[in-house]
C-alpha cells in the first residue's frame, strides 16, 4: 500500500531504460545510459586513447629536437633500442643454473635470474648480487648520525 501512494516524498519509480548501444541490458544514467559491460569497455577505450595520444604527442616532440641536434643522434637512438629488445630473449621460463624449466614457480633472485627450487639460494648459483653492501647501505639510510650541538658555556 505504501508503495502505491505518492505523498511527495519519495521519487516514482522510474522504468529502466535500455543500454545505449543496444546490447540487450539495462543501462544506468550514471552510465551515460550504458550497462556495466559497455561502460567498462567505454572506459578502457578512452584510456587506450589517452595513452596512445600522448605518445603520439611525445614522439612527435622527440625527433624534432633531434633533428635540430644532430643526425648523429637518431643513428645511436635505433642501435639502442634493439639492444633491450635482444636482451628479453632469454627465457625467464628456465633455471639459469640448470636450464630446467620452473613455469610458474620459479624464484626470481636480486641478481635478476629465475631459478628452480635446487638453486633458488644465492650459495647453490654463484650469486653476483653483493648482500652485504646493500645491507650496509639500507641500515646507514635508516639510522642517520645525529649530533647535537656543543653546549656553550657562559
Amino acid at each position: 500500500m505504501g508503495s502505491q501512494q505518492n505523498d511527495g516524498t519519495s521519487y516514482p519509480p522510474s522504468e529502466p531504460k535500455p543500454c545505449a548501444n543496444n546490447c540487450g541490458f539495462f543501462g544506468t544514467a550514471g552510465n551515460q545510459n550504458l550497462c556495466s559491460k559497455c561502460y567498462r569497455d567505454l572506459s578502457i577505450q578512452e584510456v587506450h586513447a589517452a595513452t596512445a595520444k600522448a605518445a603520439m604527442e611525445k614522439s612527435l616532440l622527440l625527433p624534432a629536437a633531434a633533428i635540430t641536434a644532430s643526425p648523429a643522434v637518431l643513428v645511436a637512438e635505433p642501435s639502442s633500442s634493439a639492444e633491450p629488445s635482444a636482451a628479453p630473449a632469454k627465457a625467464a621460463n628456465r633455471c639459469g643454473s640448470c636450464n630446467k624449466k620452473v613455469g610458474l614457480t620459479g624464484f626470481v633472485c636480486k641478481c635478476g635470474t629465475t631459478f628452480c627450487g635446487t638453486h633458488r639460494y644465492p650459495e647453490k648459483h654463484q650469486c653476483s648480487y653483493d648482500f652485504k653492501t646493500a645491507g650496509r647501505d639500507v641500515i646507514s639510510k635508516a639510522n642517520p648520525i645525529i649530533k647535537a650541538d656543543k653546549i656553550q658555556r657562559f
